[in-house]
């Protein structure tokens, strides 16, 4: 069995408008941890489940799909600049951002569109990533408009 080339697979996904969010979570040393997502998306209502893919490659694999909780921030319009920090990488991500620990101990950016916070529930390999599955037992929304992430660039939405 075949299956489409990765780059052609690559630009057929990439019409595909999604959220852009940043996944943070705690080391073992207390330190805030945390990378840009967009393979983001509600699993369940009940009981409340949300997944993201995490590239084996990335730098912060093992961190991220071996944290007990951690927090989906979606970024609003705006935050582009945020978005990219947190998709390279840099020694210290948080540097320099406004960001404050919940009072369930995940870290939280100012100025997002909302954020989701959760308790791991599950996580398994899938082609060359990691699924997690997070049960969401917290969240807030804020006004704004979401950034959006559409053939390979960042732009904010204009939602009417």
């Amino acid at each position: 069995m075949s299956g489409l080339d990765p780059a052609r697979f690559r630009e057929l996904c990439g019409r595909f408008v999604t959220g852009v969010a940043v996944v943070t979570a705690v080391d073992a040393g207390r330190r805030p941890v945390g990378m840009t997502i967009n393979s983001f998306t509600s699993v369940s209502l009940s009981p409340a489940l949300v997944s993201m893919n995490i590239d084996h490659g990335a730098e912060l694999h093992h961190l991220l799909t071996s944290a007990p909780r951690f927090a989906i921030n979606m970024l609003q319009s705006g935050q582009e600049s945020l978005a990219r920090q947190f998709a390279e990488s840099y020694p210290d991500r948080f540097d320099g951002l406004g960001w404050q620990l919940s009072p369930r101990g995940n870290p939280v950016f100012d100025g997002i569109l909302a954020v989701i916070e959760c308790d791991s529930h599950a996580r398994f390999a899938a082609g060359d990533h990691t699924v997690v599955v997070g049960q969401a037992v917290a969240g807030t929304t804020f006004p704004g408009r979401p950034l959006v992430y559409f053939r390979g660039g960042y732009h904010d939405a204009e939602l009417g």
